[in-house]
């Protein structure tokens, strides 16, 4: 089964299985996996990267994705490529001798999804190819937010919410502004703010079957991180209605989407890099 997942932005690492340079791997960035592989293994000219063109075949047998935006990726992606650069990852012990350049790639990884900010993002770690599969060690076991995948991934376009019947109202809750909603939202009001929904895609749901709690992202974000001292990115929390335990990964993975509905853009593997070894 092949998972469709909206608003994709995915860091992957590459495994070579040419004779000539088998073993060795490369780390990218990727809206969209199957195209991505399709032109890593075509060629530079099909839009591939200069270091894998002419290399192949490759295999794409890791991806981790659930990344908020594009810029929030491609900072995961170069620190990836680069850990002795990242002034996040002096703590990363450097190859060692008896492993493979997949192995260490993985390992830097491992305890990158530990490290801030990374630690507290709802990452999902996936393995395309189950074949490749390695055990995380025990000391740098993801986060308990983080979900661990197997199997193919689909980048699924954002559908654009369309009604039939749609009527302007104001809302003096919300400072006067006219909003846009059909007659099914007109009355779904946040469980924290308590101002009305309307037809926003900037909503969560809990996931608990017998609770119907809706409630902005930025409400329900506050409500996780009122007891936390001083953290931006909520990690855990109570549903405001049902009081049931959740986790932050969980609903924003169960909401269609990720954070915001962002425009996918064609983005090439080598650029960013100047740019965000300064701030990384």
């Amino acid at each position: 089964m092949v998972h469709e997942i909206e608003n994709f932005f995915g860091c992957y690492l590459l495994y070579c299985k040419n004779p000539k340079y088998k073993g060795h791997t490369y780390i990218g960035f990727t809206v969209d996996p199957n195209r991505r592989i399709k032109q890593h293994n075509t060629g530079k000219h099909a839009g591939g990267a200069w270091k894998t063109s002419g290399r192949g075949p490759w295999d794409m047998a890791l991806i981790v994705h659930g990344f908020p935006n594009e810029i929030s990726a491609l900072r995961f992606e170069w620190a990836w490529q680069n850990p002795k650069k990242s002034r996040r990852l002096h703590h990363v012990a450097g190859k060692t001798s008896k492993e493979t350049a997949f192995k260490y790639r993985f390992r830097v990884m491992c305890q990158m999804v530990r490290t801030s900010p990374w630690c507290r993002l709802p990452l999902t770690i996936r393995w395309l190819i189950q074949d490749y599969q390695i055990e995380f060690d025990p000391k740098f076991s993801p986060p308990i937010h983080m979900a661990i995948a197997y199997g193919p991934v689909k980048s699924k376009k954002v559908k654009q919410s369309q009604s039939s019947q749609k009527d302007v109202t104001s809302d003096n809750d919300e400072g006067g502004v006219i909003e846009a909603m059909s007659s099914s939202d007109r009355h779904i009001r946040c469980s924290v703010c308590n101002k009305r929904l309307g037809e926003t895609t900037d909503r969560l749901k809990c996931i608990a079957p017998t609770c119907a709690m809706q409630g902005h992202t930025q409400c329900l974000a506050r409500h996780f991180l009122k007891d936390s001292d001083g953290e931006m990115l909520p990690v855990e929390g109570r549903c405001p209605k049902c009081a049931s335990p959740l986790l932050w990964g969980d609903l924003i993975r169960h909401k269609a989407g990720c954070y915001q509905s962002i425009k996918q853009v064609e983005s090439d593997d080598d650029h960013w890099g100047d740019e965000l070894q300064t701030q990384f």
